[in-house]
């Protein structure tokens, strides 16, 4: 029997590994095609960039040979001008000078002498020929703006479009020793594997996730990005730890391009994330989520609205005259709710082990709630802090105003303002609960104790409202408070001799 036990287990044993590697595997799978799609898809990119860029600089080259084609033209205009007046200019000299040839050679045949003294002479030594110069005006004929290329086709060969311009930065290496998970802030730090000087910006990406290991592909949300980082490390605060893990990676940029991303990291980010449970509540709070309202309407029913006479001009009910007989509204589940004036709801999520975090924001009009922890077996009529199986601090702004730590149906008044936002921290192996200032962290009390069972965050509302804010990491003040408070006075020994 043992031998098939043991064989048994070691089966288990092997199919659970197996099953493991085909996840891995298909993850891997996974990968592979996302990279190869991102191949495609980038190499697309690429060669119609590319089209760009070269369409770009032919253009660059257009404008250059009309720019030249201009000057040749400009340069022949002017010098055929030039030749076109000169050559005018000698051809009238020419013609002037065969008149007078042929005036002078009809004077030479003249006998009479007097005849020839009255021959003007000077016409023929005063001819345009003589004062012509027999140099043309242009000296060359374009010879000047003859190009040869074979200079800049050579450098053109010889350029290295890429890599040589483009020198796509290294991949940055993610140091997970230097990253802090702190406060509901990540901060990630990275390097590079060389000096780079020629990186301009850093981009980061994350996203969350409930895997532990590399990032997963399939059936993950989308990452998210920080762009423009001028320094090799980002803080990321202010985020709700509503999962277990958080991938980063990182990438480098020069002026140019983008570089590799680096290889991904996964931080830990758990936190304590619960909602109401609805299922439980009474029947007069409105519950949704991580906020509950007090509801004087609320589980009337039917035969609430067949009385509607009894009721009319009657206003916001007195907690004692709720109605307790009405039962359940669909939806709410079978489980037997809190009734009477226990007008409570508790979390859906119990806690059984660690250290955990929340805070309560309670409406500026709400006259009296409670909050706190309490376990599983709370009786129905139950009201928070009047059982030995719940604690909590309670706040009244009706008729009077009072704050006071609750258990076992002792009371301790605080002596201290009621904050904005209540911080509760439970430490259920040290057997703590603690309340703070959720802003200043001030303590504003503490129960010491030991739970015997699962405890369950529990609150009460009459006339008004409370909100949550789960998802929270235990803050790094209440942290540091801790052994301070195990020195201080207050624990809930000392509500055994006060009476309500």
């Amino acid at each position: 029997v043992n031998s098939q036990k043991y064989k048994g287990f070691t089966l288990q044993r092997i199919i659970s590994t197996l099953a493991n590697k085909n996840d891995e595997i298909q993850n891997f799978i996974d990968t592979l095609n996302q990279t190869l799609k991102g191949v495609q898809e980038n190499s697309s990119n690429i060669l119609s960039e590319l089209d760009e860029e070269f369409d770009s600089l032919y253009s660059i080259l257009d404008e250059v040979k009309e720019s030249m084609i201009n000057s040749i033209k400009q340069e022949q205009a002017r010098k055929s001008q030039e030749l076109q007046s000169q050559l005018s200019q000698c051809n009238n000299a020419l013609e002037n000078s065969e008149e007078l040839l042929e005036f002078a050679t009809r004077s030479l045949d003249l006998k009479e002498p007097e005849e020839f003294s009255k021959v003007p002479k000077n016409q023929v030594t005063m001819a345009s020929a003589f004062r012509l110069s027999l140099k043309p005006k242009v000296s060359d004929n374009m010879t000047h703006l003859m190009v040869d290329f074979s200079q800049e086709r050579q450098m053109l060969q010889t350029l290295k479009f890429f890599p040589g311009k483009y020198v796509f930065p290294k991949a940055p290496e993610i140091d997970p020793v230097e990253c802090l998970v702190a406060d509901n802030s990540v901060t990630v730090a990275w390097r590079m594997p060389e000096e780079d000087n020629k990186i301009d910006h850093f981009i980061l990406e994350y996203r969350k996730t409930n895997f532990d290991g590399l990032p997963r592909v399939k059936d993950e949300r989308c990452w998210e990005i920080i762009d423009n980082i001028k320094g090799t490390e980002y803080t990321l605060s202010g985020l709700k730890f509503d999962s277990k893990y958080m991938n980063f990676r990182v990438r480098a940029c020069n002026k140019a391009v983008a570089g590799e991303y680096s290889d991904p990291v996964t931080l830990e980010t758990k936190a304590l994330n619960f909602n109401l449970d609805s299922s439980s509540s009474h029947l007069n709070l409105r519950v949704e989520d991580t906020c509950v309202e007090w509801d004087p309407t609320g589980g009337k029913g039917q035969e609430s609205k067949m009385k509607g006479k009894e009721n009319k001009g009657s206003g916001t009910p007195s907690p004692k005259r709720t109605s307790i007989g009405s039962r359940p509204p669909a939806g709410r589940g079978s489980r037997d709710r809190f009734t009477g004036e226990s007008y409570t709801v508790l979390g859906d999520t119990a806690i059984e082990s660690g250290q955990h975090y929340w805070e309560v924001k309670a409406q500026k009009d709400c006259k009296s709630y409670s909050v706190g922890v309490a376990y599983k077996t709370l009786g129905k009529f139950d009201q928070l802090g009047k059982t030995n199986t719940s604690w909590c601090i309670h706040v009244n702004n009706w008729l009077q105003n009072t704050f006071a730590a609750k258990h076992n149906n002792k009371v301790k008044a605080l002596d201290v303002t009621v904050p904005e936002r209540i911080g509760v921290f439970c430490d259920f192996d040290g057997g703590q609960l603690s309340f703070y200032d959720a802003s200043s962290k001030q303590l504003l009390y503490s129960f010491k104790t030991k739970f015997t069972q699962p405890v369950l965050p529990g609150f009460m509302v009459w006339c008004g409202g409370l909100s949550l804010n789960t998802g929270m990491q235990v803050p790094s003040a209440v942290r540091t408070l801790q052994k301070s408070e195990n020195g201080m006075t207050g624990s809930a020994s000392s509500l055994n001799n006060i009476t309500q």
